[in-house]
């Protein structure tokens, strides 16, 4: 087996990985090649798998983060997808609250057996996270950066002059320097950059998972747990309410569907949230919806399965109770499903 170039994609919660991989994806679609992507969230119902939509290969690891819980689990997964689709190409996107130095660490073994050809790892900074002590003292955060072979400045077009500037002056501050500086929107980048020069040389030494940040900042749930059959108007509940953030995500029956206006109007509410994802029905459409402090985005979806909303919540948590009860608000009447 030819060894397959890979690349981390990473980048702190809302930085738009998802959004740059679904147009590296989109780009290469002509060209012939067959590239996988490796999801992993930190919540329990996978979004991000189902977002990526045709062309591609996509193995999930929902329900916690490949540095810590999925250690087994995300060795095997690797090896099946290399063995079964033999990609040309394969991205690997970890939670945003996941430590690149474990997951290069756990890729070691792959790269020394030939199997796969390290590359470049190209990490998000959205510049406005700069001003946020939640995001800039976080740990994961610090990993990321420091292990970026391209660091991308992501979001500009919802960035200040002065935002960008800051980005800019701290991006050429850091040690070591790093390979590529660059900044974009919408997730453009030149695929060139994802064969750029790369750092890693050996396995990098991890915080030691002794550490607060650790312990206090992952989810210990079991991953891929089997969630209940949702029936209609009775959405399975995953809840990672013991990890930090806490988390919930939503498996609806796939003959529910959501009144558009209503839909979106009940997800305001989620602002708040650090992060939420979903893919909504809403008739005969599904909208892959996105949720931050920059508002709530619904683009056209492909897929064609049960809706699936997940949400990361604020340090405080949410009311889970009530986001599901203003969800099933927004549920079409019986006589207008289907």
């Amino acid at each position: 087996m030819e060894r397959v170039p890979t690349n981390l994609i990473t980048g702190f919660l809302g930085s738009g990985k998802t959004t740059l991989i679904r147009r590296l994806l989109d780009e290469h679609r002509h060209t012939g090649e067959r590239w996988a992507v490796l999801v992993n969230e930190f919540g329990e119902v996978g979004i991000d798998g189902a977002a990526l939509g045709e062309g591609a290969a996509v193995a999930e690891l929902p329900g916690g983060c490949l540095c810590c819980t999925l250690g087994a689990p995300f060795r095997t997964t690797l090896a099946q997808l290399l063995r079964r689709q033999k990609p040309s190409r394969l991205l690997i996107e970890p939670t945003g609250l996941g430590h690149p130095a474990r997951i290069l660490d756990q890729l070691t073994p792959f790269a020394e057996q030939g199997a796969i050809d390290l590359r470049a790892t190209v990490t998000l900074v959205d510049p406005r996270q700069l001003e946020d002590a939640r995001v800039t003292e976080h740990a994961a955060f610090q990993d990321q950066v420091q292990l970026a072979d391209c660091l991308v400045a992501h979001k500009i077009d919802r960035c200040t002059e002065a935002q960008r500037a800051v980005f800019w002056r701290w991006a050429h501050d850091l040690f070591p320097p790093k390979g590529r500086i660059a900044e974009t929107s919408h997730g453009a980048i030149d695929a060139k950059w994802l064969d750029a020069a790369t750092g890693f040389a050996a396995p990098r030494e991890a915080p030691p998972s002794t550490t607060p940040h650790h312990g206090a900042g992952h989810s210990t749930a079991p991953a891929n747990r089997p969630p209940a059959e949702p029936a209609p108007g009775n959405p399975s509940r995953l809840e990672q309410d013991r990890s930090t953030p806490a988390a919930c995500g939503w498996l609806f029956h796939r003959d529910d569907t959501f009144e558009r206006t209503a839909l979106l109007t009940a997800l305001e509410e989620l602002r708040g949230c650090q992060r939420a994802k979903g893919i909504l029905r809403t008739g005969r459409d599904w909208l892959r919806i996105d949720v931050d402090s920059d508002g709530v985005r619904a683009e056209a979806a492909a897929w064609r399965g049960e809706s699936r909303l997940e949400v990361i919540g604020p340090p405080a948590g949410l009311n889970w109770e009530h986001v599901e009860q203003r969800l099933l608000a927004a549920r079409r009447s019986g006589a207008e499903q289907g």
